[in-house]
């Protein structure tokens, strides 16, 4: 009978590997992107290669199962260091440990020393990174072994922040040299306003608390720009290498030229509407609330009387009972009745419910902007003539007025306005501006480009507001269309005028094909009569019978030049620079005109100049 020998694919113990050496070390570059040189490596481990225990995962996973985890680590970080020795490249060395690996890694601290001199390893090149699977019941006895590692010379770092164990609570508590952000922030940052905010938010802990952070997961060239122009300093990711035995000393090309974009990200904007966002709705009832007493179930109609006379200005008063409104007393309703003969000594000792309104209207505080504009156009108008109550979580907090609510709602929505269009919900004049001087102030060559549509008030006027709007969307979808989302910002100015800030290089011809593909999609809206006519008769702004064209497109473009030094303009200027063009475009038949921002400024400023010295 023939022996055979044991499956070479049955999978080893852990302890195995460890002692046969079979675990390899691969590492990652990690740029400092202020001169695009390699900060250093991340040191990973793999198992066999072709075996069910080559990726780290199944690795780590094994050895759990196995109770060896914290050995299956010390062995991973000896391959590394000899791996990283051996190949005597510059930089840092970054290795992950979990929180036992590292409190015994501190305790061996001499052993661990005496490995890296053995190895030529400077302990002053050795990062710690904390990984996001440890859990750390007690963090203050943890203090002190970051404390033994530090002063071996190694800096300590939190890794994968923002998920699993890797928490505000860490890291305000362990107060880490470094925190890398885990790639789940990072990947698709270019397009997704809320983990751009969620970053930001990271960015500005670590300049409050002095650490530097480093994006994990840098994909793409999209991704790299947001993340270079919002200022954090340093990065990783399959964009600048691979995990490899033997990676690049220097980088790419490719990846050197991404850096050195001489365009700036546009960030992604959150636009939501205003309906939607609570904090809105909680703006607009502070400016709102008046601070105002409540009386009790049980007060008598002297009480409401007295309140009155000793508070002139109040338009109505709340009663309540456990801090709940239950009704509410108008004064004027209240006076004119009280004013009759014999009603003061009739009823002025019953109680107050009897002149009240049992059913107010109750404004809960949180209530959204939409929720409040929704009451404006019911059929209740009562709020109008009594005014309303305002609770806090069904608590009484005070009283409003219809004429407060209006104001409160306009001057609300007209300020989310400026930062999001509510129909379009492209951004508005605010951070229009604030791109157009993040171009200027980054010395970035741009194009200006301001958008309007020609004969759109008497479209607007003959079809109404509502198809006025799916022409202003079909306008902002068609600029949309044309715009590169990574290097082009696409504002709406308000009404039909928009804002394209290009920085792509082909930008002539997607104004071009803008225009017409409005021009030519703008006709659908048209009933069939006006468009065999070719426009519609209306009356012009001075009341004259008059024909219009089709609504077409008209978009006035001015070039902004990088300067030497500081920059000659700002956002206002060019803005104003803008419109003139726009005004000209108007004028041509193609609709496209383009200027040069020296020329009209120095035009425009001197018209100032004059108009400022005929005043004088």
């Amino acid at each position: 009978m023939q022996l055979r020998s044991p499956s070479r694919s049955a999978t080893p113990r852990i302890e195995e590997l460890i002692a046969r050496r079979d675990l390899f070390a691969v590492f990652q570059p990690i740029i400092d992107f202020d001169d695009g040189a390699i900060l250093g490596y991340e040191g990973l481990i793999r198992g066999p290669a072709g075996t069910p225990l080559e990726t780290p995962f199944a690795l780590f996973s094994q050895a759990l199962a196995e109770g060896c985890a914290i050995a299956l680590e010390q062995a991973a970080a000896r391959a590394c260091i000899e791996a990283f020795a051996k190949l005597d490249y510059d930089g840092k060395l970054f290795l992950n440990f979990s929180a036992g690996a590292m409190r015994q890694l501190a305790e061996a601290r001499d052993d661990t020393l005496a490995l890296l001199r053995h190895r030529g390893v400077d302990p002053q090149r050795l990062v710690i990174e904390l990984t996001e699977q440890s859990s750390i019941p007690d963090v203050g006895s943890f203090l002190p072994v970051i404390s033994t590692l530090r002063a071996a010379g190694a800096q300590f770092a939190l890794d994968d922040y923002g998920t699993a164990n890797a928490s505000m609570n860490l890291w305000v508590r362990l107060q880490p040299d470094i925190v890398k952000i885990d790639r789940f922030f990072i990947h698709d940052i270019a397009s997704d306003p809320l983990k751009f905010e969620a970053v930001r938010a990271m960015q500005h802990f670590a300049n409050a608390s002095g650490a530097q952070l480093v994006a994990e997961g840098i994909e793409n060239e999209a991704d790299l720009i947001v993340v270079r122009d919002m200022g954090i300093n340093c990065g990783q990711g399959y964009f600048f290498g691979r995990p490899h035995a033997h990676p690049a000393r220097k980088l790419s090309d490719d990846a050197r030229d991404a850096l050195r974009a001489n365009h700036i990200a546009v960030f992604p904007e959150t636009t939501r509407a205003v309906s939607s966002a609570s904090p809105s709705g909680g703006m607009a009832s502070a400016k709102m609330l008046v601070h105002a007493p409540a009386l009790p179930r049980h007060a008598t109609n002297n009480d409401v009387l007295e309140l009155f006379n000793r508070l002139p200005d109040l338009h109505a008063v709340a009663v309540v009972e456990n801090n709940q409104p239950v009704a509410l007393i108008n004064r004027r309703s209240f006076m004119d009745r009280y004013a009759l003969p014999y009603h003061r000594e009739l009823f002025g000792k019953r109680p107050c419910l009897q002149f009240a309104n049992a059913s107010p209207v109750i404004i809960e505080k949180s209530m959204t902007v939409e929720q409040m504009a929704k009451l404006l156009a019911s059929d209740d108008q009562r709020y109008l003539a009594d005014g309303f109550v305002i609770t806090e979580n069904g608590q009484y907090a005070g009283l409003g007025t219809g004429e407060k609510l209006v104001r409160a709602v306009t001057e609300v929505r007209i300020e989310a306005a400026r930062y999001a269009n509510p129909l379009t919900f492209l951004p508005g004049n605010i951070p229009i501006s604030s791109h157009i001087a993040r171009l200027l102030g980054n010395d970035a060559a741009f194009h200006a480009c301001y958008v309007d549509l020609n004969h759109f008030k008497p479209f607007n006027d003959q079809y109404g507001y509502w198809q006025g709007d799916e022409v202003l969307k079909f306008a902002a979808a068609v600029l949309a269309e044309v715009c590169d989302p990574t290097r082009d910002f696409l504002g709406h100015v308000g009404g039909d005028d928009f804002m394209i800030l290009f920085q792509s290089d082909d930008w002539q011809e997607r104004v071009l094909r803008a225009i017409h593909a409005f021009n030519e999609g703008a006709q659908r809206f048209y009933a069939p009569a006006d468009r065999l006519a070719g426009g519609i008769h209306g009356e012009d702004r001075r009341g004259n019978p008059s024909f219009f064209a089709f609504v077409t497109m008209a978009i006035g473009c001015v070039r902004v030049e990088p300067s030497s030094g500081p920059s000659l303009y700002n956002s206002e200027e060019i803005a104003s620079v803008a419109a003139v063009a726009k005004r000209r475009a108007k004028r041509e038949a193609n609709g496209f005109v383009l200027i040069d921002a020296d020329e009209s400024l120095a035009l425009l400023r001197g018209q100032a100049e004059a108009a400022h010295a005929h005043i004088d």
